[in-house]
């Protein structure tokens, strides 16, 4: 029975709102079969009662069918298609999948209204779902209805696009991108079939709407910029039900909201229309591992590898990570852009004749490679496949050829987290003495646990222009200053609770948990005004509003409460989520 609860004002942020409670199956204010059935009748059939396949592995963990699941739980695109699962399957002490009861099988825009409307007026906790690559669990609720946008995929290039009602602007080129859409689809259209680019995320699978709303950092953001900031113009469904256009003219306070606010926590977008951008005529790698054979020169090793970026990488050309790793090894796995191999060793020839000529103090564990290639291959599975070890593809029968994912992604498919965390790094850390003491405080976190600078993410030396469009997105504003993204972070293969022989290691986890807050700590010491990425970033931060948008969140969270002010849109630490309980079912007091 639906409990009856009193009416208590409760402020958030100088806004009130009554107390309530949504309500569960089982509760009396639960919709009945008729209700669900109307529903089914208004989206076209389209309602599905959802179970996750995991449920069967529960009775019988060790069937030939549980080992045939796990397996494909390796697989993002089995995951992506299945309503019934996330890309990420829990985070330990924090959040487990849960289905929802029902979920919309979204094939357009009307069936999206019908869904908001259906949660609104039956009191429903809702969730919406394209990718779900979430690692907060934002994707999943149980108890909810689920409105699944991944059959809404369709993506139109545009020679030129001008948004609705902006009669003073250039007309550019752009791709328009339905909600379900994933980014190796809109990549194809763009790069492989019409030779430009749009700036997207770097696993293939991620769902295009939640990387624009979470803010959006690819391999080459320090030249192209965040993907929100790309943004012309989306459609969202708001939680009147409405359908809105959001752009630089028409709503333009939801427009800023969407770039970087958070993923579903202002409404369901189903389409956006990105600006895309001249693609360079080559792109490529460089790869290699290094071990320091002392503690001492790896403390150097650490201060040098930092000279030398900030020297000859903090700039347009470059990207990705320099991983800091146990038993003193220094990876360095970055990407570059607008230059052939011949120019790209010449940037790295100096470093690493030091390391070759000190046989003493380091040794390479794999030698330096550095590749290039035409830019328009990026993408092309028929080129991308005849390079060993680079790509995997779906392996189920009948798969689609192009459904294709980068070799180094497939850990987090069906992945359980142990521990994650991230801090933005400003590039005046990079200055004078404070590099060295920036080493120092890298070292001692190497020692804790293994740490990535993803130094992609990360506007510092990108272009005054590239600076300026991230300003006017709701991102947090230390992205603008910050040379890299630093993330610490443990998790294990697929994993469930309740299923004999695929349980969660917790004892490991708790063990590695603590691991990564040490290693957090140490990097805290030179970050006193720290703040993360919202996408990416630790379930238990206290302080998500400073750290996730900073200066922006109380523009934010008018925004939120001007166009939900029933909160109806819960996201784990997303806007206006501090009016409600943790499991987004109850407003608290």
């Amino acid at each position: 029975m639906l409990m009856s609860l009193p009416l208590v004002s409760v402020s958030v942020k100088g806004v009130t709102a009554a107390l309530q409670r949504r309500v569960r199956p089982g509760d009396r204010a639960w919709p009945s079969k008729s209700d669900w059935d109307a529903l089914n009748r208004t989206v076209g059939g389209r309602l599905m009662a959802l179970r996750t396949p995991l449920r069967d592995c529960v009775d019988l963990p060790a069937s030939p069918a549980c080992a045939a699941l796990f397996n494909s739980l390796r697989n993002p695109y089995f995951i992506g298609e299945e309503p019934g699962l996330t890309q990420t399957l829990g985070w330990v002490d924090a959040w487990t999948f849960a289905p929802s009861v029902f979920a919309v099988a979204a094939n357009n825009t009307a069936d999206v209204v019908a869904a908001v409307n259906f949660a609104r007026q039956r009191n429903l906790r809702l969730v919406v779902k394209g990718g779900g690559h979430s690692y907060q669990g934002t994707s999943n609720a149980a108890d909810s209805l689920l409105v699944w946008t991944r059959r809404m995929n369709a993506i139109t290039v545009h020679a030129s696009f001008v948004p609705v009602g902006c009669t003073s602007m250039n007309a550019r080129p752009a791709v328009s991108v339905q909600a379900g859409a994933i980014w190796m689809q809109v990549y194809d259209a763009v790069t492989t079939r019409h030779g430009r680019y749009v700036q997207g995320g770097g696993c293939t699978t991620v769902g295009v709407a939640g990387l624009v709303q979470s803010g959006g950092f690819g391999s080459f953001s320090k030249r192209y910029g965040s993907a929100a900031a790309s943004l012309l113009e989306a459609e969202i469904v708001t939680a009147d039900g409405q359908v809105r256009i959001a752009n630089a003219r028409e709503n333009p306070d939801l427009f800023w909201g969407i770039k970087g606010g958070g993923g579903g926590a202002l409404g369901v977008i189903t389409r956006l229309t990105l600006e895309t951008h001249e693609l360079a005529a080559a792109v490529g790698g460089v790869n290699v591992s290094i071990r320091a054979n002392s503690d001492a020169a790896f403390r150097t090793l650490i201060g040098n590898v930092l000279a030398f970026y900030r020297d000859h990488l903090l700039n347009p050309s470059w990207g990705e990570q320099i991983v800091f790793k146990a038993r003193r090894v220094l990876t360095i796995d970055m990407v570059f852009q607008g230059m052939d191999r011949e120019a790209a060793a010449g940037v790295w020839k100096g470093f690493f004749d030091d390391i070759a000529n000190s046989p003493n103090d380091y040794s390479f564990v794999s030698a330096p490679s550095i590749e290039a290639f035409p830019a328009r291959k990026l993408w092309n599975t028929d080129f991308l496949k005849q390079i060993p070890g680079i790509v995997k593809f779906d392996d189920r029968p009948g798969a689609a050829a192009g459904n294709m994912y980068w070799a180094g992604d497939g850990g987090q498919c069906g992945q359980v987290l142990h521990g994650y965390d991230s801090v933005w790094l400003p590039s005046n850390l990079l200055d004078g003495a404070k590099l060295q003491e920036f080493a120092d405080v890298l070292y001692a976190a190497a020692t804790q646990w293994q740490v990535s600078l993803h130094v992609n993410k990360g506007l510092a030396g990108a272009p005054p222009s590239i600076i300026e469009a991230a300003r006017n997105t709701a991102t947090n504003p230390a992205v603008l200053g910050a040379f890299a993204l630093a993330i610490i972070a443990a998790e294990e293969p697929p994993a469930y609770p309740g299923i004999a022989g695929h349980e969660p290691n917790v004892s490991e986890a708790h063990a590695d948990a603590a691991g990564i807050h040490r290693a957090m700590a140490e990097l805290r010491k030179v970050v006193p005004e720290f703040a993360s990425y919202v996408a990416e970033s630790n379930f238990f931060e206290k302080h998500w509003q400073r750290a996730f948008w900073g200066a922006n969140y109380p523009k934010l969270l008018a925004v939120k409460l001007k166009y939900d002010p029933g909160g109806l849109f819960f996201t784990h630490h997303g806007a206006g989520s501090e009016a409600w309980s943790a499991d987004g079912f109850t407003r608290a007091a």
